[in-house]
């Protein structure tokens, strides 16, 4: 599942041209997932292309999201090196500059 989630990412990122990306993680209750695939996913080619030009955000309210994230990123800062991990959603805004957001569904 987690590769699947990697890849529609990858897919609407280069769809959309997306100049950013937040990944929200508040909704997952589960991480069933090793530290080993975490680091095997953060070798893959960043989802998001142009790395070291556009941010992205991982909001991880959890003890075990936030900690599996900053695995994630610590394991794939020479690739992402934009790549921020935050608890709540008013970090991740702040983080890229955003005063107020709408989102809407891609699919």
């Amino acid at each position: 599942m987690l590769s699947k989630a990697y890849a529609a990412v990858r897919k609407h990122s280069i769809a959309t041209d997306a100049r950013a990306i937040i990944l929200d993680l508040s909704g997952v209750t589960e991480f069933p997932v090793s530290s080993l695939r975490i680091r095997e996913l953060a070798s893959y080619e960043p989802a998001m292309p142009d790395a070291s030009r556009r941010p992205r955000v991982i909001v991880a309210p959890s003890t075990a999201g936030y900690g599996l994230a900053r695995m994630f990123q610590l394991a794939g800062a020479k690739d992402r090196p934009l790549l921020q991990v935050v608890r709540t959603m008013e970090e991740a805004l702040a983080a890229l500059g955003v005063e107020a957001a709408r989102f809407e569904a891609l699919e």
